[in-house]
């Protein structure tokens, strides 16, 4: 299951004229008895809230004042989340006419044509405060507050993610939360521009539209609206003309094999800080320990202390925390029966709350090798959002590797690997080209749906880029890999083993000297061979060809160049 739980605005969404009706009401029941948890987000106060819609127990959490406050309807509890602004505001507005004029636990409220009352008052009293538009509600908050943040607040409550989420409204100040939301709805009724911005627009309004969208979640889990959420894949690569490679977050898994050094925990490395970036949690089984720096996650276990699965299970509660759980403690003939205790409470986690959306297995073939048969009553015969990393891919449980979706080879033989993959599963093998692959080129085949495979240069981790500016940057080339700027005759020799050297020496050279290596497309040359810079490369030979250009131009063109990639913030 995919979507664990629904947000669903109030005025104009849920309700029609304030009331819900019973056929919705049977179907926000229906959500709730699949397991299915229901948060409200609502611009109104809560005291309103309650008069109107008795039966808010339906829901686990309100979000109430367009993200404000959160109400628990289990406890009757109520938290802010924001400060209220002063009273001298509510005062000022109402000292200068503005009626009706609603004063909530954190939010301000009137109506259209007041609004620019308001922002004038803002202004005078100096306030750092937000006006937001709901159809002809005008409804003032601290900075930063709407309903996304609220929704965010509620979910992080209730162990869920955004990822695992269906929002739905109507209205212009429900923008902000189901953009938050991985799959995004507007009831039929909605404005113009919330329905552009939806993945799905329902074909009743109101409550009815919200009774078609539960009917659709409890049939399918949406899986229809699938193509219709390409943002949130996650990029891979690129093929040689330009196309990226792209994964989806959901429903997917792949396996990452190859030579031993060549580059499988980089590639993983760099797919995870993507994963991270876009807020997806994931979970590293480590056997040894090679993921023991990585800043997106908290490391679980030493060599000299094991990891337990209540530990991991706690950490990873929290919906956007990430693990790495490392085997090292472990005596190595124990690690696969450990690894089994594992990958059970993260599966139980995971019927539980959809997460974590990507478990990674390294060193699979000695955690998962080819006796391994999955406990039918624990795990699931279709594994998904697994990321498998092996050298051996035929050493591997065939239960798993019947689940992969892609694969990935890197390294000297990408063409054995592909091969032993499908022996593996008694598969017929693909045409794969026999080369050998340089660091950060890769083999791609889709086997599900079938492809022909092809190749694409993955995208570096932004730690090996952290390390390739410092390198080239500040480090130090050896003597073969260095500049020399000789001149013509060749009477110098000042060598520049690295790039803020070589914008020195190239400040400090006489002109002769520098347009004698430029004719020649020596700096782009070096920058391509040495420095492994093909962009760099290919901007300062625009520059070397230019007909009629002076020393001073070209050196200042040049290092605007090398300045903006290797000595501003990566």
């Amino acid at each position: 299951m995919r979507y664990y739980a629904l947000a669903t605005d109030y005025d104009g969404t849920l309700a029609a004229e304030g009331r819900v009706d019973e056929a919705t009401l049977e179907a926000l029941e229906r959500l709730r008895n699949s397991g299915r948890r229901l948060i409200l987000v609502t611009g109104r106060e809560m005291n309103d809230l309650l008069q109107v819609f008795p039966q808010i127990d339906l829901f686990e959490r309100v979000v109430a004042e367009n993200g404000a406050l959160l109400y628990r309807p289990a406890t009757r509890e109520t938290k802010r989340l924001a400060e209220a602004p002063p009273e001298r505001f509510a005062k000022t507005l109402r000292d200068r006419g503005v009626a009706p004029l609603s004063v909530g636990e954190v939010v301000v409220a009137t109506w259209t044509p007041h609004e620019k009352t308001v922002i004038d008052v803002i202004r005078e009293l100096g306030l750092e405060l937000q006006v937001i538009f709901n159809k002809g509600a005008v409804m003032v908050l601290p900075s930063g507050v709407n309903k996304a943040t609220g929704l965010a607040a509620a979910l992080g409550e209730l162990g869920l993610s955004a990822h695992n989420t269906v929002g739905v409204g109507d209205a212009e100040n429900d923008h902000a939360f189901l953009s938050l939301c991985e799959c995004s709805v507007a009831v039929a009724n909605a404005l113009p521009s919330l329905k552009e911005q939806a993945d799905w627009v329902t074909q009743g309004s109101r409550g009815a539209g919200v009774t078609e969208l539960i009917d659709r979640l409890l049939s399918t889990d949406l899986a229809e609206l699938e193509p219709r959420l390409q943002r949130h894949e996650v990029p891979l690569g690129q093929r040689e003309g330009g196309e990226e490679i792209r994964i989806k977050p959901y429903g997917v898994s792949f396996l990452l094999s190859g030579t031993s050094g060549g580059g499988k925990s980089t590639f993983a490395t760099g797919f995870l800080e993507r994963l991270s970036e876009k807020g997806y949690q994931f979970c590293i089984i480590d056997p040894e320990g090679d993921y023991q720096n990585f800043e997106e996650a908290v490391v679980l276990g030493t060599p000299q202390r094991a990891p337990t699965a209540e530990e991991a299970i706690q950490l990873l509660e929290k919906p956007h925390q990430n693990a790495v759980i490392n085997l090292l403690g472990i005596a190595m003939e124990s690690r696969p029966a450990a690894f089994e205790g594992f990958l059970t409470a993260l599966m139980k986690l995971r019927a539980r709350s959809g997460r974590p959306h990507w478990i990674v297995i390294d060193e699979t073939h000695h955690l998962l090798p080819v006796s391994w048969a999955p406990a039918l009553l624990t795990v699931p015969k279709e594994l998904q959002g697994l990321l498998l990393i092996t050298v051996h891919p035929d050493h591997v449980s065939r239960a798993v590797l019947a689940s992969i979706d892609l694969i990935i080879a890197i390294g000297s033989a990408p063409e054995e690997t592909i091969r032993a993959f499908s022996a593996t599963l008694n598969e017929r093998t693909p045409s794969v080209p026999s080369v050998s692959l340089e660091p950060g080129e890769a083999i791609g085949w889709w086997r599900r749906p079938k492809s022909e495979p092809f190749w694409f240069r993955s995208i570096p981790p932004q730690m090996e880029r952290r390390r390739h500016l410092r390198k080239y940057a500040e480090g130090e080339l050896p003597p073969d890999r260095s500049f020399y700027f000789q001149g013509p005759n060749g009477k110098l020799h000042l060598r520049a083993q690295n790039l803020i050297l070589f914008m020195q020496l190239a400040d400090g050279v006489d002109d002769e000297t520098w347009m004698h290596h430029l004719r020649q497309g020596d700096y782009s040359r070096w920058f391509r061979e040495m420095i492994k810079d093909d962009q760099l490369a290919d901007e300062t030979a625009q520059i070397e060809a230019a007909g009629e250009i002076s020393a001073e131009e070209s050196r200042a063109r040049i290092r605007e160049k090398i300045e903006a990639r290797y000595t501003h913030p990566a």
